[in-house]
């Protein structure tokens, strides 16, 4: 599996330089067979990010970029606050919870520094410093290794943290949320994380502002069939809020 997503992400890489692929090209690149590599290119379809021909396939609709975690900040902030404020209702005294990483989870974080009785794991750098000094919080690391941009810890001992726990929320950033394609993000490694993270928690919240709907990153973290509530801002197109609530998922709009 891993090595399918590594596959696919070089062939975006390719798109994204060339514009185009052909399936016997990337056949003799990557070794293996031209069903695999149409397997491939029929999911990168799927999401919205090309259109096939006959032959090989053109890129359609170029990813988000990546942006870095102190650039995020200063993206949306007011938005990010008051949706970091709406979601602090939804956690009480007694509650496990994690904490993704991201630049509106981080505005969270400050909202539960003055809660008490409430554990948090976290594999952001920005969210631990954030709640360092908080008196009321249990605080958790995932640990790993640590993505720059991000300031996010992520790999195979951040996935393996997580076993042993159970969790009443997830808190989860998303680079991307589509109604076909689900919840994504850049970051290949991160995305193994944040599905782990849906594995482990009962109830799956994402915090995101509506500059985020509609767009597809190249790594899936879930499907929208996992995720329960989704808290954002009165941006959002009605095509997306009846479309999240059509599906049975809780829509929080941000004051």
């Amino acid at each position: 599996m891993r090595n399918t997503r590594q596959r696919r992400q070089q062939i975006m890489e390719h798109l994204l330089q060339h514009g185009s692929v052909q399936v016997s090209a990337l056949v003799e690149r990557h070794d293996v067979s031209a069903v695999t590599i149409r397997a491939d290119l029929n999911q990168l379809e799927a999401q919205g990010l090309v259109i096939r021909n006959h032959g090989g396939a053109n890129l359609l609709r170029t990813p988000p970029q990546e942006h870095g975690i102190h650039e995020k900040d200063s993206l949306n902030l007011p938005l990010k606050d008051a949706i970091g404020a709406s979601a602090t209702a939804l956690v009480k005294p007694g509650d496990n919870i994690i904490l993704d990483s991201g630049s509106t989870t981080m505005m969270l974080a400050r909202h539960l520094r003055n809660q008490r009785d409430v554990t948090v794991m976290t594999n952001g750098l920005n969210i631990a410093w954030e709640l360092a000094g908080a008196q009321g919080i249990t605080l958790r690391l995932t640990g790993g290794l640590l993505h720059q941009p991000s300031l996010s810890l992520h790999g195979m001992q951040a996935e393996a943290s997580l076993q042993s726990f159970s969790f009443d929320t997830l808190f989860l950033g998303v680079d991307g949320l589509d109604l076909q394609f689900g919840a994504t993000t850049h970051h290949e490694a991160e995305a193994l994380l944040n599905h782990r993270m849906v594995e482990r928690a009962r109830k799956i919240v994402v915090l995101t502002d509506s500059s985020k709907f509609g767009k597809v990153s190249l790594h899936r973290i879930a499907k929208l069939d996992a995720i329960h509530c989704v808290i954002t801002d009165s941006g959002i197109g009605m095509d997306y809020h009846d479309g999240l609530r059509a599906l049975g998922i809780e829509v929080i709009i941000a004051a």
